[in-house]
């Protein structure tokens, strides 16, 4: 059996991204970003070239605003994009960024550990129990959720999950891996819907009712929010940009997990059965 890992909060040299879609691609930007090497594990060739296109672009955008000290081309050398999980073995920090979905986190994390045995292991779930995800790995201490936030370049925040069986000293290095990155930890214990995702989600879920009941349009209900309250983006806008699917698929787990204080209104099953999921296909509470 692999030692027990040593871990530091110096930030990873090798790190590990496997699921190259938008979250995937904007943690790879951060930790590219802070210096890291990175290996994005993508399912297919067309995926792990779509992987490397967003990363490519959301660089050109960081050069353009003065964020890069290097080159993107320089900085893009750092970055390998393969469909081979087995090219994780060299990572000491390897982060899954796939769908909400549990038995394929579980399957993802699986894999990992089986090629990087001494790896910290992290989700970026937003909801879901990170013990859960634990109890059915080899080494459930090495696993410890890292809830980056969307777009994650320019979000601020990043949320630490600690579950029943995390390693203390993981957590503690986790607090620096995420000040190296120039973005800030809170750490909650592992509970449905953690912090932030609680918390939005039942704002956005009053809104929606709010909406559906006819009480305001979308946009004033957002500017209650933006200038009554200091909210940077409204509620409804930031299930856009969310999407309203993800959304669903939070608020139909938190109902589970803490009551019918957070059973999804109709008005969002009917427009994600309609397929208005926000920013991503052009029409949610908005159109985009």
């Amino acid at each position: 059996m692999p030692e027990r890992a040593a871990y530091s909060p110096e930030l990873p040299t090798h790190v590990g991204v496997y699921g190259g879609g938008r979250m995937g691609a904007g943690i790879t930007h951060a930790f590219l970003l802070a210096g890291s090497s990175v290996v994005v594990v993508e399912t297919t060739i067309q995926a792990a070239d779509a992987a490397y296109q967003r990363v490519h672009q959301s660089l050109t955008r960081a050069a353009e605003r003065g964020l890069l000290d290097d080159g993107v081309e320089v900085v893009l050398a750092r970055l390998t994009e393969t469909t081979d999980p087995g090219a994780l073995a060299d990572c000491t920090l390897v982060i899954e960024a796939v769908p909400e979905d549990v038995d394929l986190k579980l399957l993802v994390l699986s894999a990992v550990e089986a090629v990087a045995p001494a790896a910290a292991l992290a989700t970026n779930t937003s909801s879901l129990s990170i013990g859960a995800i634990a109890a059915d790995l080899q080494r459930p201490e090495h696993l410890i959720g890292l809830h980056f936030f969307n777009p994650v370049p320019a979000s601020d925040l990043v949320e630490i999950v600690v579950g029943p069986a995390t390693d203390p000293t993981l957590a503690e290095a986790a607090r620096g891996w995420v000040t190296a990155l120039g973005k800030t930890a809170i750490t909650v214990h592992d509970a449905p819907g953690f912090a932030s995702s609680r918390l939005g989600v039942a704002i956005a879920l009053e809104a929606i009712r709010m909406l559906e009941e006819g009480v305001a349009s979308a946009e004033d209900i957002d500017t209650a929010m933006t200038l009554g309250y200091r909210h940077p983006v409204g509620p409804l806008r930031t299930t856009d940009i969310v999407g309203l699917d993800v959304r669903l698929a939070i608020a139909e787990h938190l109902a589970r997990e803490v009551g019918p204080r957070f059973e999804p209104p109709k008005l969002l099953r009917d427009k994600v059965a309609r397929g208005e999921l926000g920013r991503k296909t052009g029409l949610g509470f908005y159109a985009w």
